[in-house]
Order: structure tokens, then sequence, then C-alpha cells
């Protein structure tokens, strides 16, 4: 085979077949194909499209690109993983995987950093002085094993090529291309090893995917590689117009989850967790357990309120070399030099709460990096104390922005102001999930 004929028949819109896809990216892989070829197969994609069947091919040849994981064989059973399209103060891998767990469904779960406004799973708990996030294969499954919970970041040998791709496609203009956001998610969850995948799809102007119908062709995208793979799949599509729960910043999301694992938390944030677990054992259930939603929410609400959620959290921590004083105190977390509200001007309901000016804030403080490698500081950020809907009186506390310049709370206050937004009519309370898209 040779690359330029491939790159020519999907520029002319044509099909490849599974045999010159694999041939392609292992070729690339290897270092066999230099990078303007690679640039140009993905332009092609990206204009052209991809077929279903193209779509898992290119998705398996990503996965196999490397080790696989066979979870189930390390666990000794059904092994269940969950994966977050990200968005504005999305912490929910730290409560939803200990409460998973909590239940006896072992998890394993590989998570990354955040590029952009805030940090990611791996980001939010360095917050936590000594957590070990860069475990050897051999680190990881044995802590699996040994706890029936693990979360550390991906290491190199896993869909090695997914690696190389994302690098190229965020300098070529190629990111926003569905076959290849969805193929690259997939690739990393399937080298992982789960049987059972929950996606939290995010959809709104903090998220990537900003109106429904492209989030619903992004989950059933990924939902159907799943199952063509043999594996179980279900998607949420869950509301990002505005944060979830309060919290945007490193250390300050460690301490809101904290706090929901302690029985409290906000209430939205609670009930997204609740909801997402709930997913994840409906799956480790197989058809044969927790097959009445009524019952696993209880049987979740209990562990949440009566502690084992908790306990597993920590267990987590201690594991990995945490300072479990900063989850039994999180006061012990890395605290900001400064400490601002901003108040209501005027009193009415709140109509929006925009999550990407508010993102922007906590990005100006130094919560997120711009390009790998940058620094994040771990202790500030902003906490939002309303939701749409709400009605407020003039005074009141709309935010809280946490800073170690002071020169900066100016610019964060000007986005904040300019993310909340008043009418004087009530106004609707924005769902939490729009849409569940099931493999069966």
């Amino acid at each position: 085979m040779r690359a330029v004929d491939l790159i020519a028949k999907k520029r002319d819109g044509m099909s490849l077949t599974s045999d010159e896809i694999t041939w392609f990216i292992d070729a690339y892989t290897a270092g066999n194909l230099p990078d303007y070829q690679a640039a140009a197969f993905l332009m092609a994609v990206c204009i052209r499209g991809m077929e279903r069947e193209e779509i898992v091919a290119l998705t398996l040849a990503m996965a196999h690109s490397g080790e696989v994981l066979k979870l189930s064989d390390i666990l000794g059973g059904y092994a269940i993983d969950k994966h977050s399209s990200g968005g504005v103060g999305d912490k929910t891998t730290l409560v939803v995987l200990p409460l998973v767990a909590s239940c006896g469904v072992p998890v394993a779960k590989m998570s990354g950093r955040g590029l952009g406004f805030s940090g990611g799973t791996l980001d939010k708990l360095e917050s936590i002085a000594g957590y070990d996030v860069n475990l050897t294969t051999e680190r990881f499954e044995a802590l699996a094993k040994q706890n029936g919970i693990v979360l550390s970041g991906q290491t190199a040998q896993l869909a090695p090529a997914d690696g190389k791709l994302y690098a190229l496609r965020d300098v070529t203009a190629t990111v926003p291309s569905l076959p290849l956001i969805a193929s690259s998610i997939m690739s990393k969850k399937i080298a992982a090893g789960a049987n059972g995948i929950v996606l939290d799809v995010k959809m709104g102007e903090g998220a990537f995917m900003t109106n429904l119908e492209d989030a619903r062709q992004l989950a059933r995208m990924m939902v159907e590689i799943g199952v063509d793979v043999g594996r179980d799949m279900i998607a949420v599509i869950s509301d990002m117009n505005q944060p979830l729960g309060e919290a945007i910043g490193n250390a300050l999301e460690v301490a809101e989850a904290i706090e929901t694992l302690n029985g409290g938390g906000p209430m939205d944030f609670r009930a997204h967790c609740l909801e997402v677990a709930g997913y994840m054992l409906r799956l480790a259930g197989q058809g044969k357990k927790w097959t009445e939603p009524e019952a696993v929410r209880e049987l979740l609400v209990s562990h949440l309120d009566g502690g084992q959620a908790l306990a597993k959290f920590r267990l987590l921590v201690e594991a990995q070399g945490g300072d479990v004083r900063m989850v039994d105190d999180p006061s012990r977390l890395p605290q900001a030099r400064f400490v601002e509200t901003v108040n209501a001007d005027q009193q009415g309901y709140i109509a929006n709460v925009a999550a990407l000016e508010v993102a922007v804030a906590a990005f100006e403080l130094g919560a997120g990096r711009e390009k790998k490698g940058d620094a994040i500081d771990l202790a500030v950020g902003i906490k939002v104390h309303v939701k749409v809907g709400d009605q407020t009186e003039a005074g009141a506390k709309l935010a809280t922005i946490y800073a170690n310049d002071a020169v900066k709370i100016a610019t964060a206050r000007e986005h904040i102001v300019q993310a909340i937004k008043f009418t004087d009519a009530p106004v609707d309370p924005l769902p939490l999930f729009y849409d569940v898209i099931d493999g069966n």
C-alpha cells in the first residue's frame, strides 16, 4: 500500500477498508509516514467524514497501536469505566468512582490532564499532596486488584497512535471532526480494557458540543463504536450551559467532591453523580442485578450519606501516596491568598450563568493551562453560588473569587458580572440531563 493512494481515496469521498486504515495507522505510529501525510489524511477525514465501519476500524487500529489491558482478568470479573467529555466544574470522577467501588464494583480508570480553562482529573488530584498519578501498568493493575479502585494517568503505551494524531489535529484545524473525536475517545476506553462504559457527553456553551443535535450525534457514534467491538454502552447527554456544582478550580473542586462524599455538596452536582453512578451499576449488573432504578438510587444515596463512598476515596488516596489528612480536613488543601465576593447589584431571577465566562474567569486566575507543560495554580478559582432560575435580592452573594494575584481579581470579576444575567420574570431551572442513549 501507499499512503498517497489512501489519502486520495478518502479525499475523493470513497470508503477505506479496515486493512487500509490499520496499515496507515500502524505505519504512522511506527514512524514510517511523515506528519504531512498524516495531516492530509486527517483533513480528508474532517472534510469527507467516515462510514460507521471505517470509524470502528480507525478506533480499533488506534486502540491496538499499544498495549491493551484486560481489566476483567485483572479484577476477576466485569470491569466498568466512565468517560466525561469535560466541562466547567466537572469533578464527577472524584465522587462517582469511589461511590461505585463502595458498592462492590471494582473501578480502574485512566484519566487525563486539562487543556483550557481548568485542570483535568489528574490536575485536581495533584491538589492532594503526594498523590501519584504516574503509575506503571503493573502498579495500576496491582492496586485495582488489591483495593477495587485505582485512578491514574494514561501510560505512554496505551493507544500511542491517538496521542500522535491528537497532537497533529491540534495544529491542523482538524479537531472538530466527529469521527476523529469519537475514535479518539473510544480508542483509549477500549485499550483501557473495560467491559462496560458510561459516557457523559456535555452539551452547552461551556462544552465542546454547543447544541443538542451535535451532542446526540457524537454520543450515538461512540455508543455504536462500543457496541460494534463488543462493549456494553450507555451515553447520557448532560447540561453544560452553567457550571456543574459551585466550584471551578482544582483544589476547590476536590474540596467540593469531598463535601459531596460526606453526604453534602451542591444539589445539582450530587444528583448528577448519583445518575451517572446508577448507569454504571446498571451495566455492571449485566441485566441480573441492580435492575430497579429506585433501589439502585437508594443504595447509592446510602453509601454517600453513610460514609462508605468517602472511605473508598480515602483508600484510593492513601494507596497512591496522597496525604489523607487533606481528605479528613480539606482546609489543608492549597488555599488562595485573596478571597473576594461578587454581590448582586439588583434583585430578580437568574436568567443565565454563562459557563464559558465563568471558565475564562478561572483561567485568568491561573486555574488552567493554554498548552501542555504550563504551570497551574492549584489553589485559585471561582465558586458560583447561584443557578439559573434562582430568585435573588440586591446584595446577595453571587460568586466568590479565590486568587493568589490581587491584580487578576478585577479581570475575573468582570467575567463573572458578564456571566450572570438577571430578569424580572421567573425562569425555569435548566435540566441536568437531556437524553440517554442505550447501546441495547
